[in-house]
């Protein structure tokens, strides 16, 4: 299970009228979270770039289950979920610091087009390498 850690901190400019995190933010920090995630794993936006593919965002999910105010420590954990198709598919967990408490979970998938927007409906070279080099597939 590849999977990445991301803490921040929840920024005044964040909230809502309420004093709680819009709820909007929940997919900067997923962003957070996947920014993190292909920096460790070494797929990350300029290394897809680099060989000249766009993955768009095609599908977000997030369940709200408790409120996240001003000045508590969050903890983003990314996880990639292994599938057969042609899709980049990540799992968030939002969790607040120090009392551990989940606060959201979430996902996203992403597919592969070329630079022109034209999608990629087998595995990239560049994608099935990094597969084979995190064990995913042989």
């Amino acid at each position: 299970m590849l999977k990445s850690i991301k803490e921040i901190d929840v920024r005044f400019n964040e909230l809502d009228p309420l004093g709680v995190v819009w709820h909007g933010n929940y997919i900067k920090y997923f962003e957070d979270g996947r920014e993190n995630f292909g920096q460790k794993y070494g797929i990350s936006y300029n290394d897809l770039k680099r060989e000249r593919i766009v993955a768009p965002i095609v599908s977000v999910k997030c369940d709200f289950k408790k409120f996240v105010r001003y000045g508590e420590k969050l903890i983003i954990e990314t996880t990639y979920t292994d599938n057969l198709a042609a899709k980049f598919v990540l799992d968030y967990s939002i969790i607040v610091k120090p009392r551990m408490n989940w606060l959201q979970k979430g996902q996203t998938v992403q597919v592969f087009t070329d630079i022109e927007g034209n999608l990629i409906l087998i595995w990239p070279a560049f994608f099935r390498e990094w597969k084979i080099k995190w064990g995913l597939t042989k």
